[in-house]
């Protein structure tokens, strides 16, 4: 009989294929990754039992560290899903530091099939004898600004309720990680934080995404798939870019949370949920509903606690507490420790504007360890990719404000039907997708 889900990460897409192959017959879901950039946010929406992790990805990198890096990432994550190190190098010193740092095995390509099935079943048997631990590691870097000494005191007031969150920010504040400190701190802890970002969900698959489908709702449902909320059960759901929504799909939202029921795709069974909800935009939503482009009920309910995230510039005296801290992750993933700045680089750092926040500070940090020659670095070697912000006219700034509105106008006399929409303003409804795509409605 097959049991639990197995992720496999590796840049080798003929092995995944020959694994999948393998192993199909001892795993009831089997999830191929050919680059670890999603692993963390496939970890979180599959729960995978066992990860098979490739020790390296990067050409020239082949000395295992990747591996390790994204193994202490997903102990810290997920600590109770098993990894076994899939490694082409059969080093005993790298297999001990990979068990010291939580793996539960290792295996050496070229494979033995039936080894390789032998080393994930036992991994898969150790998660069903132990309960799913609370991880204790918190990914939020506070600083010691006063804006975020102040939204710390606020986020241990709240983290133990079960009041909904809504979190603000500009793009690259940090707005998931928050999410994932509150959820850290909260009651629901030993339970699932899921992810969704609704800026990426289509309109079409919206209700297929959050509330699930039954068996033959549509032609490529074959069997029955719970959603995002009911994965979420006894958790947290992370409603990201709640801005970008459309105004027909709030109600839709509304409605579940109001009733803390969802209906899948296809069926006609109400199923509880018992979720915490945490949002976060980038937009502005109160003039968002001046603007009839947002509902006020669904923004009351999901804005109990408003919770902001000041943009890097704002706090200049942290800046360097989270360039240090990128420094040393990523001298470590690149196998280049002890890495320092110059006092001139730190001056540097400290004086960019950082237009694209701690991600662009994240990014650029990264850059710099992988280009150095050194082990020092240099200011030439720190770029701010947005050191100036193009500013949009008066007029053009006010041409576009009067077409959104006037769009916004529209879908609410035509209660969020699109259709209409597109009639009443003269323009095709693939226009109108786009027009909304560009204005965030």
């Amino acid at each position: 009989m097959k049991h639990g889900t197995l992720l496999v990460v590796d840049d080798n897409r003929n092995i995944l294929t020959t694994v999948k192959m393998v192993t199909e017959q001892t795993f009831e879901r089997i999830i191929c990754l050919a680059s670890p950039s999603s692993l963390l946010t496939r970890l979180r929406e599959d729960q995978p039992d066992v990860v098979l992790l490739d020790m390296n990805f990067h050409s020239g990198i082949n000395n295992g560290n990747e591996g390790l890096y994204w193994l202490r990432e997903i102990k810290k994550a997920r600590p109770q899903t098993a990894v076994v190190l899939f490694t082409a190098y059969a080093d005993i010193e790298l297999a001990v530091t990979g068990l010291k740092d939580g793996a539960a095995d290792f295996i050496v390509k070229p494979f033995d099939n039936h080894q390789l099935i032998e080393k994930l079943t036992d991994a898969y048997q150790k998660t069903r004898k132990k309960k799913p631990t609370i991880t204790a590691v918190s990914e939020m870097i506070w600083g010691t600004s006063p804006a975020m000494r102040h939204l710390r005191d606020m986020v241990e007031k709240v983290a133990g309720t079960d009041a909904n969150i809504l979190i603000t920010g500009e793009n690259g504040t940090g707005k998931e990680v928050l999410a994932k400190e509150i959820h850290r701190l909260s009651k629901r802890a030993g339970k699932a934080l899921m992810p969704i970002d609704l800026g990426a969900v289509t309109e079409t698959l919206f209700e297929s995404e959050l509330f699930g489908y039954v068996k033959g709702a549509f032609t490529d449902a074959k069997t029955d798939k719970p959603g995002k909320f009911e994965l979420a059960e006894g958790g947290t759901l992370f409603l990201d870019e709640i801005g970008n929504l459309s105004y027909a799909l709030q109600a839709k939202l509304l409605t579940a949370l109001q009733r803390r029921t969802i209906v899948r795709v296809g069926g006609s069974k109400p199923i509880p949920i018992d979720v915490r909800v945490v949002c976060a935009t980038n937009r502005n939503l109160e003039e968002m509903v001046r603007q009839g482009a947002f509902r006020e009920d669904l923004l009351y309910r999901i804005n109990t606690i408003q919770l902001h995230l000041p943009p890097l510039r704002e706090r200049t005296g942290d800046i360097m507490t989270y360039a240090g801290s990128f420094l040393h992750r990523y001298a470590h993933l690149y196998n280049k420790e002890g890495m320092t700045f110059a006092p001139d680089t730190q001056e540097k750092i400290e004086h960019l504007p950082w237009y694209g926040n701690i991600r662009e500070l994240q990014h650029a940090v990264e850059k710099a360890v992988i280009l150095s020659d050194g082990t020092t670095i240099r200011p030439d070697d720190i770029e701010g990719s947005a050191t100036t912000r193009p500013q949009p006219t008066n007029d053009i700034q006010r041409l576009d404000d009067m077409e959104r509105e006037m769009i916004a106008k529209a879908i609410t006399e035509c209660e969020g039907n699109l259709s209409h929409v597109a009639s009443q303003l003269g323009i095709s409804r693939q226009t109108l997708y786009n027009k909304m795509k560009k204005y965030g409605i």
